[in-house]
């Protein structure tokens, strides 16, 4: 008479088990409904006063009011922006973790060979922000003033002139070896910088003759008088700064574009990352956000996330191709 009740015991237990993850069910999926319950942290990789904490700043404070919820900004630069974007990649995929980024993700991924992080696969892309094209400029003691003269007179002098950059592997290198690749591989000397803000100043005291950057960048010295714009990167012509000449007139197909977006940790629920990707686009639609990207160099660019994960992975792709065909390695 013990044998049924051997075997009643076990199946009890797994009855009940049963029992008690259905009566689970219902207040798991309600408590990711109710995402988000508590407040977003967006880590921007970088020092307070570049693009990418600008934009993160501009965003949080729509997300805030979309959602209801607070949003703050946790700037932890270092190691090139790679640090913050490492914790952000390691922190738990429940939608209050994000991390604002920008192209230099991509630069940085196609010639690291050691990250905190997998480019393609350690985050869920959630939405772009905006993204916007370089500013090609030369100091006034150089005699360019158009595209097609800039290609022209470095030709001429293969070697004599340099090109600043904001470091190695930086967009800015990656921008200008791409137009020396698609020119004709072009001899002109990089000169890296540890920041945009020594590379502007040896460019208008003729250290360096070519520094390729964003407009926010760029443009102050431009209008001012002490740096010269002779193009832009854009296929056609910006509304970024509508009076300056894509370079693509003298090299024809050359385009460089940087972009600024939003990433959520991989395997953060879909439903979490389509909601996120609404609000973004959805403060992307209004034109006074539109009007002040605008005054940062950039434009408001609302994407899908499928479509900002192959911006991604071509990105990824494309440098990696450029680095190993121009030769930029880590330092």
């Amino acid at each position: 008479m013990t044998f049924p009740f051997a075997y009643t015991a076990p199946l009890r237990r797994t009855t009940l088990a049963v029992l008690a993850s259905l009566a689970l069910s219902p207040a798991l999926g309600l408590a990711q409904e109710s995402w988000p319950a508590k407040t977003i942290t967006i880590v921007v990789p970088y020092p307070p006063g570049g693009s990418n904490d600008t934009f993160a700043r501009q965003i949080a404070k729509e997300l805030g009011e979309q959602l209801q919820q607070s949003v703050i900004i946790d700037n932890r630069p270092g190691a090139s922006g790679n640090t913050g974007t490492g914790q952000v990649a390691r922190a738990a995929p429940d939608g209050y973790t994000l991390v604002a980024v920008s192209s230099s993700m991509t630069t940085n991924a196609a010639i690291q060979p050691k990250l905190p992080f997998d480019a393609n696969k350690s985050f869920a892309p959630v939405a772009m922000f905006a993204k916007g094209p370089f500013i090609v400029a030369v100091n006034n003691e150089f005699s360019a003033t158009t595209p097609a003269q800039l290609i022209s007179a470095i030709r001429a002098a293969p070697g004599k002139y340099n090109y600043a950059s904001s470091g190695t592997g930086s967009v800015n290198q990656f921008a200008t070896e791409l137009l020396k690749a698609q020119a004709g591989n072009l001899r002109i000397t990089h000169i890296p910088y540890r920041g945009m803000g020594p590379a502007v100043t040896d460019l208008v005291g003729n250290q360096t003759q070519l520094l390729i950057s964003s407009g926010p960048s760029l443009l102050p010295m431009v209008r001012n008088g002490k740096l010269r714009a002779v193009g832009i990167t854009s296929l056609k012509p910006s509304p970024i700064a509508p009076d300056l000449t894509p370079i693509s007139t003298a090299v024809p197909g050359y385009e460089f574009e940087l972009w600024w977006g939003l990433l959520a940790p991989a395997g953060t629920p879909a439903d979490i990352v389509t909601k996120l990707n609404a609000a973004v686009n959805a403060a992307l639609a209004k034109p006074a956000v539109v009007a002040n990207f605008l005054k940062e160099g950039a434009i408001a660019t609302a994407i899908s996330p499928a479509q900002f994960s192959k911006v991604i992975a071509d990105d990824v792709e494309r440098w990696k191709k450029l680095a190993k065909q121009q030769n930029i390695s880590p330092e």
